[in-house]
């Protein structure tokens, strides 16, 4: 439970009546309880209203705003501010502003704009964390602090480029060994002193996005830019946590944010929140794996949803309404894969700039007559309903998809073989064909501990750290099923290539040998040609990307490709080691192929869904002790039936009895409590 004071479902959202009149909060509060909101995130972006010059600070409005909601009846999750500096401090102290990527140095302006290394921004944002802290450390409304707000965006002044040096200096002691590691005799970039090494940035070796002369120095800028924002997160936590050592402590993630090394930072959350802003055409298994891997950054503790809209978006290109039943369904779909609160962005719309157009549970009408607000006052019934039943209930998973930042940053800064080749979507291939079929997946990162899982994913595994290869081998060996597919094990964490043939440590497991890699343009497809039939795998699929050209090191070939010089070349093979198997894919398939492979994988393990699969349809399944309870989310334009088997249940919302069968209205959830 993320904070016992309020034991149910968080229900809320960021609020900020400093941008109104005093008499429009009155207002506010009544619309809040027709809405069942119980917690309300202040103070996000107001540095500037509590502190107008270095020594001078007002926190006598936010102490009425605080008191005034749980007055009220609500909670409050305490901001501290500092996601954007003041006016005052850039005009002062220049050092504050960042430096872009084209090396222009910034003014004042926008948000996110400080720069992480600047002494002065940590130097105020740690006192008025502390600060806040001190002052608020007794109030009964703070149930959890929100330290400023979504972290990202890159820096490349000079402070920065110090830090750089001092940050290599600590990870590599010696020139020497920097030198290697980069492999900088390559195009004569041999260092001889700390002080020549510069931020590799549109002045140095980088252009566009994730084009690079140097792999290794522009993945240890990532590391080295995750570590630096996370280290100004860290000194405001310590500063908290002096004065409230009990109240937990967090910060919004962003879910597939590329720039920051998320189960680093996860360490040192108490629990995660994250922002979700799926568009209309976002896959659904997209979003569900995205809660996935951020239940996953803590080993399945439950996060907040601490951010969607009600209904409409203001940044993306085309910001579609919600259609009526969509907001409530997606909430729903936090819950179901692991969220405790659901809150939004916003609680009343802005009046001014760039977030007018985003939406509000009180729209710009300022009444509760509209249809958003209908809906949200109606999840906020449920809500009630529900309590604190499904919290601290666990999604059980004995599947694992392997997620890595910084695999992400190498296999995206890789100069060839393809431009074609994203991340993100290769991992989500093999997390749809799960989804497809139902089956819980838990997204899991390098230092996980692989033991209590039957089957781990690892698609495109570029970057193997070291030791991980010698878990992989345990796992295998112990019984466990291992997949990974092509471009795997070709460099070590520093980005150099692992001689002796790819997969390199990730050989002997696999059982094959890869010579060379093939690019395909995009209007180019190879064939995966069964050699049998092996469950519903039969015949010939198309695939594309990239093919690896292998050997057979002792692993079974099931599979050949179709076509081109290299037919007849394995291109899905098995190696039993020990008592388990590793699979290896060595071109990038279409669906209906991956589907088959993962549901004969599954079958052999054991593996079943709670239910059997139809389109259009979610399932998840949370847990706890004897207690299970089955979320069903309909995401058709049309009702659908779901037969349960011999399934008996009771309907957690309207407390019917359900057995056999059910049918989902369109965008409709109905959540069962199994008997």
């Amino acid at each position: 439970m993320i904070n016992e004071k309020l034991p149910k479902i968080w229900y809320g959202g960021d609020y900020n009546p400093e941008q109104w009149d005093k008499e429009v909060m009155d207002e506010d509060l009544r619309m809040f309880k027709l809405a069942g909101i119980d917690v309300a995130t202040v103070n996000v972006f107001s540095w500037a209203r509590l502190q107008k010059n270095e020594d001078t600070y007002d926190f006598e409005w936010l102490d009425e705003i605080i008191d005034k909601l749980y007055e009220n009846g609500t909670y409050v999750c305490l901001a501290t501010s500092t996601g954007a500096h003041p006016a005052w401090m850039a005009r002062n102290y220049p050092d504050v502003l960042r430096v872009d990527f084209e090396g222009r140095k910034r003014k004042f302006g926008g948000r996110h704009n400080s720069c992480p290394n600047s002494p002065t921004y940590r130097k105020y944002s740690t006192l008025l964390a502390e600060k806040l802290a001190e002052r608020y450390q007794n109030h009964p409304a703070i149930l959890i602090w929100h330290i400023s707000n979504e972290y990202g965006g890159y820096c490349y002044c000079e402070q920065c480029a110090d830090g750089f040096r001092s940050w290599l200096q600590e990870r590599y002691t010696t020139i020497e060994t920097l030198n290697k590691v980069w492999n900088t005799s390559f195009w004569g970039h041999t260092f001889y002193e700390w002080e020549e090494i510069v931020s590799p940035n549109a002045l140095s070796e980088e252009w566009g996005v994730d084009n690079t002369n140097f792999q290794g120095i522009s993945l240890d800028y990532r590391r080295y830019m995750s570590d630096s924002m996370l280290e100004c997160y860290k000194l405001e936590y310590n500063a908290i946590k002096k004065h409230t050592p009990d109240l937990p402590i967090t910060t919004n993630l962003m879910g597939l944010y590329k720039e920051l090394d998320y189960f680093k930072w996860a360490k040192y959350l108490d629990v995660i929140s994250w922002d979700n802003y799926p568009s209309l055409d976002t896959p659904i298994s997209l979003t569900a794996m995205t809660h996935d891997l951020m239940r996953g950054l803590k080993q399945g503790q439950p996060f907040m949803l601490m951010e969607q809209t009600p209904s409409q978006q203001n940044w993306q290109p085309y910001n579609s309404l919600k259609r009526p039943g969509v907001m409530k369904l997606w909430s729903y779909q936090a819950v179901a894969r692991g969220a405790d609160t659901v809150m939004f962005f916003q609680l009343r719309r802005s009046v001014g700039a760039c977030e007018k157009y985003h939406g509000a549970v009180i729209e710009h009408a300022g009444h509760e007559n509209t249809r958003v607000f209908r809906e949200c006052a109606e999840l906020g019934a449920e809500l009630q309903i529900l309590s604190d039943k499904l919290l601290d209930t666990r999604v059980e998973a004995k599947v694992a998809i392997v997620f890595d930042w910084e695999n992400r940053w190498a296999v995206e800064l890789s100069s060839g073989p393809t431009v074609a080749l994203k991340y993100v979507n290769e991992v989500h291939k093999y997390y749809d064909a799960l989804f497809q079929q139902n089956i819980q997946v838990d997204m899991i990162g390098v230092e996980t501990d692989l033991s209590g899982y039957d089957i781990v994913i690892a698609p495109v595994l570029y970057m193997v750290k070291k030791g991980y290869a010698k878990r992989v081998e345990e796992f295998v060996h112990a019984g466990g099923t291992f997949l990974t597919t092509f471009f795997s094990g070709i460099v070590n964490e520093n980005d150099i290539v692992t001689l002796g043939g790819y997969p390199g440590e990730l050989r002997k497991v696999l059982g094959i040998w890869a010579e060379e890699i093939d690019a395909l343009f995009p209007n180019q497809s190879n064939q995966i040609v069964m050699r049998e039939r092996w469950g519903e795998l039969k015949g010939e699929y198309p695939c594309g990307i990239l093919c690896d050209l292998i050997h057979s090191e002792g692993a079974e070939i099931k599979a050949v490709y179709g076509s081109d010089f290299y037919a007849g070349m394995p291109a899905l093979t098995v190696n039993t080691y020990g008592s388990g198997q590793a699979w290896y894919v060595a071109t990038s398939p279409e669906p209906s192929f991956l589907q088959g492979l993962i549901r004969n994988l599954c079958q052999n393990k054991g593996i079943i869904p709670p239910v059997a699969p139809v389109t259009g349809v979610e399932i998840s399944v949370r847990t706890r002790d004897t207690d299970t309870y089955m979320f069903l989310l309909n995401h058709n334009d049309h009702e659908e039936t779901v037969d349960l088997g011999d399934l008996k249940a009771t309907n957690m919302i309207s407390n019917h009895q359900i057995e056999n069968t059910i049918a989902l209205p369109a965008k409709a959830v109905i959540i069962l409590k199994k008997h």
